[in-house]
Protein backbone atom coordinates (compact mmCIF):
# COMPACT_ATOMS: atom_id res chain seq x y z
CA UNK A 1 0.00 0.00 0.00
CA UNK A 2 1.16 3.55 -0.69
CA UNK A 3 1.71 5.75 2.33
CA UNK A 4 -0.24 8.75 1.08
CA UNK A 5 -1.96 9.77 4.31
CA UNK A 6 -5.66 9.48 5.03
CA UNK A 7 -6.35 13.21 5.43
CA UNK A 8 -5.07 14.40 2.04
CA UNK A 9 -7.62 15.41 -0.53
CA UNK A 10 -6.80 13.15 -3.45
CA UNK A 11 -7.25 14.16 -7.07
CA UNK A 12 -9.55 12.30 -9.43
CA UNK A 13 -7.39 10.34 -11.88
CA UNK A 14 -8.08 9.63 -15.54
CA UNK A 15 -5.99 6.69 -16.77
CA UNK A 16 -5.63 6.26 -20.55
CA UNK A 17 -3.94 3.06 -21.70
CA UNK A 18 -4.80 0.67 -24.51
CA UNK A 19 -3.07 -2.24 -22.74
CA UNK A 20 -5.65 -3.99 -20.56
CA UNK A 21 -3.18 -5.49 -18.07
CA UNK A 22 -1.27 -2.23 -17.52
CA UNK A 23 -4.51 -0.33 -17.21
CA UNK A 24 -6.03 -2.69 -14.66
CA UNK A 25 -2.87 -3.01 -12.54
CA UNK A 26 -2.37 0.76 -12.35
CA UNK A 27 -6.06 1.43 -11.69
CA UNK A 28 -6.07 -1.16 -8.90
CA UNK A 29 -3.01 0.37 -7.23
CA UNK A 30 -4.64 3.78 -7.29
CA UNK A 31 -8.08 2.59 -6.17
CA UNK A 32 -6.70 0.59 -3.25
CA UNK A 33 -5.08 3.78 -1.99
CA UNK A 34 -8.17 5.94 -2.04
CA UNK A 35 -8.10 7.48 -5.50
CA UNK A 36 -11.18 7.78 -7.67
CA UNK A 37 -10.06 6.40 -11.02
CA UNK A 38 -11.68 6.57 -14.45
CA UNK A 39 -10.18 4.56 -17.27
CA UNK A 40 -10.20 4.87 -21.06
CA UNK A 41 -8.61 2.54 -23.58
CA UNK A 42 -7.67 5.29 -26.02
CA UNK A 43 -7.47 9.00 -26.70
CA UNK A 44 -10.78 9.33 -28.50
CA UNK A 45 -12.61 7.51 -25.70
CA UNK A 46 -10.98 9.74 -23.08
CA UNK A 47 -11.96 12.97 -24.85
CA UNK A 48 -15.51 11.70 -25.34
CA UNK A 49 -15.71 10.93 -21.61
CA UNK A 50 -14.50 14.43 -20.76
CA UNK A 51 -16.82 16.09 -23.30
CA UNK A 52 -19.93 14.83 -21.53
CA UNK A 53 -18.55 15.64 -18.07
CA UNK A 54 -18.29 12.01 -17.00
CA UNK A 55 -15.22 12.91 -14.93
CA UNK A 56 -13.26 16.00 -13.92
CA UNK A 57 -9.70 14.77 -13.33
CA UNK A 58 -7.01 16.59 -11.42
CA UNK A 59 -4.41 14.22 -12.82
CA UNK A 60 -4.22 12.34 -16.11
CA UNK A 61 -1.99 9.33 -16.74
CA UNK A 62 -1.64 8.41 -20.40
CA UNK A 63 0.33 5.81 -22.30
CA UNK A 64 2.84 7.17 -24.79
CA UNK A 65 1.97 4.89 -27.71
CA UNK A 66 -1.64 4.04 -28.47
CA UNK A 67 -3.61 3.45 -31.68
CA UNK A 68 -5.50 6.46 -32.95
CA UNK A 69 -5.27 9.80 -31.19
CA UNK A 70 -2.10 9.86 -29.10
CA UNK A 71 1.06 11.81 -28.26
CA UNK A 72 1.22 15.59 -28.50
CA UNK A 73 -2.13 15.85 -30.29
CA UNK A 74 -3.93 14.00 -27.50
CA UNK A 75 -2.14 16.02 -24.81
CA UNK A 76 -3.28 19.25 -26.48
CA UNK A 77 -6.86 17.97 -26.57
CA UNK A 78 -6.74 16.98 -22.91
CA UNK A 79 -5.33 20.33 -21.85
CA UNK A 80 -8.01 22.17 -23.82
CA UNK A 81 -10.77 20.63 -21.72
CA UNK A 82 -8.85 20.06 -18.44
CA UNK A 83 -6.90 23.28 -18.05
CA UNK A 84 -5.65 22.67 -14.50
CA UNK A 85 -5.12 18.91 -14.66
CA UNK A 86 -1.55 17.64 -14.62
CA UNK A 87 -0.76 15.26 -17.48
CA UNK A 88 1.78 12.47 -16.91
CA UNK A 89 3.16 10.14 -19.55
CA UNK A 90 3.55 6.43 -18.74
CA UNK A 91 5.64 4.55 -21.27
CA UNK A 92 7.58 1.35 -21.80
CA UNK A 93 10.35 3.28 -23.60
CA UNK A 94 11.72 6.81 -23.66
CA UNK A 95 9.30 8.92 -25.75
CA UNK A 96 10.46 11.69 -28.08
CA UNK A 97 11.58 14.89 -26.34
CA UNK A 98 8.70 16.93 -27.77
CA UNK A 99 6.17 14.46 -26.35
CA UNK A 100 7.77 14.49 -22.89
CA UNK A 101 7.94 18.28 -23.08
CA UNK A 102 4.18 18.54 -23.53
CA UNK A 103 3.53 16.64 -20.28
CA UNK A 104 4.13 17.36 -16.60
CA UNK A 105 6.26 14.28 -16.06
CA UNK A 106 7.20 10.79 -17.22
CA UNK A 107 6.94 7.39 -15.52
CA UNK A 108 8.58 4.48 -17.30
CA UNK A 109 7.01 1.01 -17.34
CA UNK A 110 7.28 -1.34 -15.62
CA UNK A 111 6.87 0.77 -12.48
CA UNK A 112 6.25 -0.42 -8.94
CA UNK A 113 4.18 1.00 -6.11
CA UNK A 114 7.12 3.06 -4.82
CA UNK A 115 7.67 4.79 -8.17
CA UNK A 116 3.96 5.53 -8.44
CA UNK A 117 4.03 6.89 -4.90
CA UNK A 118 6.86 9.31 -5.72
CA UNK A 119 4.95 10.61 -8.73
CA UNK A 120 1.76 11.07 -6.73
CA UNK A 121 3.66 12.93 -4.03
CA UNK A 122 5.17 15.14 -6.70
CA UNK A 123 1.69 15.80 -8.06
CA UNK A 124 0.46 16.90 -4.64
CA UNK A 125 3.36 19.33 -4.27
CA UNK A 126 3.02 20.68 -7.81
CA UNK A 127 -0.75 21.09 -7.59
CA UNK A 128 -0.39 23.09 -4.38
CA UNK A 129 2.22 25.45 -5.87
CA UNK A 130 1.47 28.18 -8.37
CA UNK A 131 3.12 31.44 -9.36
CA UNK A 132 -0.05 32.84 -10.94
CA UNK A 133 -1.58 35.82 -9.16
CA UNK A 134 -5.39 35.61 -9.49
CA UNK A 135 -5.64 39.39 -9.01
CA UNK A 136 -3.14 40.22 -11.75
CA UNK A 137 -4.73 41.34 -15.04
CA UNK A 138 -3.94 39.19 -18.06
CA UNK A 139 -3.48 42.35 -20.13
CA UNK A 140 -2.52 45.81 -18.87
CA UNK A 141 -5.37 48.27 -19.37
CA UNK A 142 -2.85 51.13 -19.54
CA UNK A 143 -0.75 49.52 -22.29
CA UNK A 144 -3.92 48.66 -24.20
CA UNK A 145 -5.03 52.31 -23.95
CA UNK A 146 -1.66 53.55 -25.24
CA UNK A 147 -1.70 51.14 -28.17
CA UNK A 148 -5.19 52.27 -29.14
CA UNK A 149 -4.01 55.88 -29.17
CA UNK A 150 -1.27 55.00 -31.66
CA UNK A 151 -3.08 52.65 -34.07
CA UNK A 152 -6.48 51.38 -35.20
CA UNK A 153 -8.26 48.61 -33.29
CA UNK A 154 -7.55 46.03 -36.02
CA UNK A 155 -3.81 46.65 -35.65
CA UNK A 156 -4.02 46.34 -31.86
CA UNK A 157 -5.74 43.00 -32.24
CA UNK A 158 -3.07 41.82 -34.69
CA UNK A 159 -0.43 42.56 -32.07
CA UNK A 160 -2.12 40.39 -29.46
CA UNK A 161 -2.80 37.61 -31.96
CA UNK A 162 0.93 37.63 -32.73
CA UNK A 163 1.79 37.65 -29.01
CA UNK A 164 -0.49 34.65 -28.38
CA UNK A 165 0.99 32.72 -31.32
CA UNK A 166 4.56 33.51 -30.24
CA UNK A 167 3.81 32.56 -26.63
CA UNK A 168 2.47 29.20 -27.77
CA UNK A 169 5.72 28.49 -29.65
CA UNK A 170 7.82 29.62 -26.68
CA UNK A 171 5.88 27.35 -24.35
CA UNK A 172 6.48 24.35 -26.64
CA UNK A 173 10.21 25.17 -26.79
CA UNK A 174 10.31 25.64 -23.03
CA UNK A 175 8.83 22.20 -22.49
CA UNK A 176 11.57 20.67 -24.64
CA UNK A 177 14.29 22.61 -22.78
CA UNK A 178 12.96 21.46 -19.41
CA UNK A 179 12.74 17.86 -20.62
CA UNK A 180 16.40 18.10 -21.66
CA UNK A 181 17.43 19.86 -18.40
CA UNK A 182 18.83 22.69 -20.54
CA UNK A 183 19.07 25.49 -17.95
CA UNK A 184 20.56 28.06 -20.33
CA UNK A 185 17.75 27.57 -22.84
CA UNK A 186 15.12 27.81 -20.08
CA UNK A 187 16.54 31.18 -19.05
CA UNK A 188 16.81 32.36 -22.66
CA UNK A 189 13.18 31.52 -23.37
CA UNK A 190 12.13 33.16 -20.12
CA UNK A 191 13.97 36.32 -21.14
CA UNK A 192 12.23 36.34 -24.54
CA UNK A 193 8.79 35.86 -22.97
CA UNK A 194 9.47 38.61 -20.45
CA UNK A 195 10.49 41.04 -23.18
CA UNK A 196 7.88 40.31 -25.83
CA UNK A 197 4.91 39.94 -23.51
CA UNK A 198 6.07 42.90 -21.44
CA UNK A 199 6.10 45.19 -24.49
CA UNK A 200 2.51 44.18 -25.31
CA UNK A 201 1.32 44.45 -21.71
CA UNK A 202 0.60 40.72 -21.30
CA UNK A 203 1.33 41.03 -17.59
CA UNK A 204 0.89 37.47 -16.32
CA UNK A 205 3.04 35.90 -19.03
CA UNK A 206 5.72 38.60 -18.76
CA UNK A 207 6.10 38.12 -15.00
CA UNK A 208 6.30 34.33 -15.35
CA UNK A 209 8.93 34.79 -18.06
CA UNK A 210 10.97 36.94 -15.67
CA UNK A 211 10.78 34.21 -13.02
CA UNK A 212 12.02 31.66 -15.55
CA UNK A 213 14.88 33.94 -16.54
CA UNK A 214 15.89 34.14 -12.88
CA UNK A 215 15.95 30.35 -12.49
CA UNK A 216 19.44 28.93 -11.90
CA UNK A 217 18.40 25.33 -12.76
CA UNK A 218 17.03 23.01 -13.80
CA UNK A 219 20.21 21.17 -12.82
CA UNK A 220 18.54 19.66 -9.75
CA UNK A 221 15.07 18.39 -8.82
CA UNK A 222 14.00 21.60 -7.06
CA UNK A 223 14.78 23.82 -10.03
CA UNK A 224 13.23 21.31 -12.39
CA UNK A 225 10.02 21.28 -10.34
CA UNK A 226 9.99 25.10 -10.26
CA UNK A 227 10.42 25.29 -14.03
CA UNK A 228 7.66 22.76 -14.60
CA UNK A 229 5.33 24.72 -12.32
CA UNK A 230 6.14 27.92 -14.20
CA UNK A 231 5.52 26.09 -17.48
CA UNK A 232 2.10 24.96 -16.23
CA UNK A 233 1.30 28.50 -15.12
CA UNK A 234 2.42 29.89 -18.49
CA UNK A 235 0.02 27.52 -20.22
CA UNK A 236 -2.77 28.87 -18.02
CA UNK A 237 -1.71 32.48 -18.76
CA UNK A 238 -1.67 31.72 -22.50
CA UNK A 239 -5.16 30.24 -22.26
CA UNK A 240 -6.33 33.36 -20.45
CA UNK A 241 -4.90 35.55 -23.20
CA UNK A 242 -6.57 33.43 -25.86
CA UNK A 243 -9.93 33.66 -24.09
CA UNK A 244 -9.63 37.44 -24.11
CA UNK A 245 -8.91 37.37 -27.84
CA UNK A 246 -11.79 35.00 -28.52
CA UNK A 247 -14.15 37.27 -26.59
CA UNK A 248 -12.83 40.49 -28.08
CA UNK A 249 -10.27 42.73 -26.40
CA UNK A 250 -11.55 44.68 -23.37
CA UNK A 251 -13.19 48.02 -24.17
Amino acid sequence: MLDIGVHRELPVVLLIDDDLVSREVTATLLTLNGYTVYTAEGGEAALAMLAVGECRPGMILMDAQMPGLSGVELIAGLRAVCRRALVYMISGSQPAAEVVAATDGLLLKPFNAEALHRMLEGHAAAAARSYLDPDEPVVSAEVLRQLRQMMPEAAVREIFVAVAADLKKRIEALGVAIAKHDAAEVRRIGHAIKGGCGMAGALQAARLGALLEAETGPSDDNHLDNSRTLLRDLRAAAQGLQRILDGGLPA
